[in-house]
């Protein structure tokens, strides 16, 4: 049977199994064929000059059959509305344009619904359609333009980081010594310009210095090369690029200097060029682990074991694989891992951890127990009732990972920039050296045209939103404030109005009834089982009140959202609700809006009033929002004489009696008007306000209504949370300003000053890794934004 050799991964194969595109190439599989189109499409051909004869190893090229790639589907792929998920780490990125790259070749392929990299990590999330690509086709994708793809996995993370941290500590290590000696010679050297140095020491010195100054360039400098490599390949300019070409340049200019003794050598700027960016990569390093230390901890949680106790005896578990229903033990100084309610045992608990709640909490019998809670004392037995999958805890781990992904429009935009920078640059570098070369001579122009290439700085652009973003996503994790986007943090600093709802916002939603009159006589226990029928916070204060009395069996019984209840009791009619809902049913209220009615048979029976208090802290969210300049209103159902208390002692600006769509339609009116619109609700009846609104906020404990509707959630009941919010988002944003201003300032003024001559690459290398620093550190400041108010 006659073969064929694979047009992409260059290994043959029966004829009778060709995949022949319209341009008549033939592959062994659709992964073959999908790469090769992505690759010729983009432009990156040179790839298979670069192969030359050279074949790809069948295991990358085969379909998703294979024994590694089934395992990564049991392991790590998941369900998402039809498609399906995997977090993968891509190994090699080193700059901003590593990342447009790769998020251009998962664009690029076939069946790739969404894709995202978190460019302080390397870690990207992607969603495919598994009808179209094959999470084979998409690792080979990624491998074919010179990065590798593996499964993102929380402990194998942290092994990977150290052994990269190792790595970086030996080449570093070999850096400094090798730069400290050649200090010492270019000490002599420069000395013996001004007291006379023979001409042999002077070549002696100058081989010593490319002795030492060679493992700087090749083994410190080997990942500046192999990012170059890749730029070179995909023909994108990256910042390792800038570095290799300038740092080889000096190099391959002093050798050619010491062996035929014409000129100045340079090993000393070489070696000091590449340990001082070395030097600043490590740092960035180290900043970025920082800034992202929240999202590492909150991940390792993933690989941990829970006690679970079953026939008497107690076992270790791990957490993925414990069931509803199992019974967990915690004991003090464990962190409870899955939802549940207790069985046996109290304790108290620290929910500060993800809630920001400073009290510790009490937990006995039959309380639910959040995961994410840290028992103090006690022992508690609790039964699961979610697996950890489902388990708040995880859903946090998922949606503070979300946001990191997800980035905001002005990340977009410098990234946009700092693709194109690298090669601005490189232009700017050549002119330079034609212009020196042929005004001056061969080695001034050079010099120039290296400091050039060296002191620009797309890293600090690139750093500029990223590192900033992530410290404010762990910044408002501790206050009790997860952010599902990163971009919600960009659009809450824009917002300059802010509408709250009333009950469970700034009050406490725990109606009490202060006065209870009848207007006919009537059981009690009826007016009770009418106020059963519904879970608004009047119904239920009304319920309560009336806790004594017995129920009665009513039928039909229909709810009218935020109005009241109708149903039916020995054929008669009964209802109960708000003033409104009494007139809508043709009955007659002299002027009282205020407060719980119930009518019986046509007639106005009862009326209930009731009182309820604001939250601790409302008062001082409010102030601190008029200080950011931010206009606020109260919208609410409640009637006018509830709501009005509350706005006149706040000092706000009000609307009530609001129906659902009449909330939505007083936001909506507030965005046409040019405002930019945050709503702040309890996330039950306000979804629809919230959807009109750029920002909608939920209040409730960590509860999953509030994660899954809003855009910001507010783990706790706690309203001085948002007034946080609102401080960490504007602190974030301008710091995000800062640094983009300097990261453009630095360049505009240090590139021209490299042109003109007045800067050497010795002090290019390090104004540049300082300027990425600079960067790190200003967005690290956004972590202290609350110090001074915990004391």
């Amino acid at each position: 049977m006659p073969k064929f050799k694979c047009s992409h991964c260059r290994l043959s194969f029966d004829d009778d199994c060709a995949i022949v595109n319209q341009n008549g190439e033939k592959f062994c599989c659709t992964g073959c064929a999908n790469v090769y189109e992505i690759l010729h499409n983009g432009g990156f051909d040179e790839f298979y000059s670069r192969l030359g004869t050279n074949t790809l190893s069948p295991q990358n090229t085969q379909n998703s059959t294979t024994q590694s790639i089934q395992s990564l589907y049991d392991e790590y792929v998941k369900d998402e509305n039809g498609f399906k998920k995997i977090s993968l780490v891509i190994e090699g990125i080193h700059c901003s344009a590593c990342i447009w790259l790769n998020e251009k070749v998962f664009f690029s392929t076939k069946g790739v619904v969404e894709a995202s990299i978190n460019s302080t990590n390397n870690k990207a999330v992607v969603i495919w359609d598994e009808e179209q690509v094959g999470l084979a086709e998409i690792l080979n994708a990624i491998s074919a333009v010179g990065y590798r793809a593996y499964a993102y996995d929380a402990g194998q993370e942290e092994l990977r980081m150290s052994a990269k941290r190792r790595d970086f500590y030996i080449k570093l290590l070999v850096g400094v010594f090798c730069v400290m000696n050649i200090m010492w010679i270019a000490i002599a050297q420069y000395a013996g310009y001004f007291t006379g140095i023979d001409k042999n020491v002077r070549d002696i010195l100058n081989f010593a210095e490319f002795i030492l100054a060679t493992p700087v360039l090749f083994y410190t400098g080997s990942a500046f090369f192999s990012g170059a490599k890749i730029a070179l390949k995909t023909r994108t300019p990256n910042m390792d690029l800038l570095v290799v070409t300038g740092a080889t340049l000096a190099y391959s200019y002093s050798v050619y200097s010491m062996f035929s003794r014409v000129g100045e050598v340079y090993f000393d700027s070489v070696a000091m060029i590449i340990t001082f960016v070395f030097i600043g990569k490590f740092l960035e390093i180290l900043s970025k682990k920082r800034a992202n230390d929240t999202l590492d901890r909150l991940n390792l949680l993933s690989l941990s074991e829970v006690s679970v106790a079953k026939d008497g005896a107690v076992t270790s578990k791990n957490i993925k694989d414990v069931k509803v229903g199992e019974t967990i033990v915690l004991k003090a100084g464990d962190k409870a891992l899955i939802d549940g309610v207790v069985t046996s045992g109290e304790a108290s608990f620290d929910l500060s951890s993800l809630s920001g709640e400073s009290l510790p909490v009490f937990l006995g019998v039959n309380d639910e127990l959040k995961s994410g809670s840290i028992c103090l004392d006690g022992v508690v037995y609790y039964r699961a009732n979610a697996s950890f999958e489902n388990s708040l805890l995880n859903k946090i781990i998922s949606m503070l990972e979300n946001a990191t992904i997800k980035k905001p429009r002005i990340e977009q935009l410098a990234n946009e920039i700092s693709s194109k920078f690298s090669l601005v640059i490189l232009s700017i570098a050549l002119l330079t050296f034609g212009y020196y070369f042929y005004t001056a001579w061969f080695e001034k122009a050079i010099v120039i045209a290296i400091s050039v290439i060296v002191i620009a700085c797309p890293c600090a652009l690139a750093l500029a939103t990223p590192v900033a973003t992530l410290s404010a996503l762990g910044t408002g994790l501790r206050r009790g404030v997860l952010f599902k986007e990163a971009k919600f943090i960009e659009s809450l600093a824009k917002c300059d109005t802010v509408v709250f709802d009333k009950t469970g916002t700034l009050t406490k939603a725990n109606l009490t009834v202060s006065e209870f009159a009848k207007f006919k006589d009537i059981d009690d226990g009826l007016i009770l089982s009418i106020a059963l029928a519904s879970k608004h916070p009047v119904s239920i204060a009304v319920a309560t009140y009336l806790k004594e009395a017995k129920s009665v069996n009513i039928t039909n019984v229909k709810e009218i959202t935020a109005k009241g209840v109708m149903a039916d009791f020995e054929g008669r009619n009964l209802l109960g609700g708000s003033a409104r809902f009494m007139r809508e049913n043709s009955l007659t209220l002299q002027d009282d809006n205020a407060g719980y009615f119930v009518a019986y048979d046509g007639e106005l029976v009862a009326k209930f009033v009731l009182k309820d208090e604001l939250k601790s802290g409302v008062k001082e969210c409010v102030q601190s929002l008029k200080k950011l300049g931010i206009s606020a209103y109260v919208l609410s159902g409640d009637n006018e004489k509830n709501v009005k208390k509350v706005a006149d002692e706040l000092k706000l600006k009000y609307k009530a009696n609001a129906l659902p769509d009449e909330k939505a339609k007083f936001v909506a009116k507030l965005v046409e008007d040019g405002k930019r619109v945050v709503f702040v609700g309890d996330g039950i009846n306000d979804s629809l306000a919230m959807s009109k609104a750029q920002v909608g906020v939920c209040m409730g404990s960590g509860a999953d209504i509030s994660l899954e509707r809003s855009d910001i959630a507010l783990l706790n009941d706690d309203i001085t949370a948002f007034g946080d919010s609102m401080v960490l988002a504007k602190r974030t944003f301008r710091t995000i300003k800062q640094n983009l201003a300097f990261s453009l300032c630095y360049n505009a003024l240090t590139v021209p000053l490299a042109v003109m001559g007045y800067v050497i690459p010795l002090f290019a290398a390090l104004s540049m890794s300082l300027s990425s620093i600079v960067v790190i550190l200003n967005s690290l400041r956004i972590k202290s934004t609350f110090k001074a108010k915990n004391g």
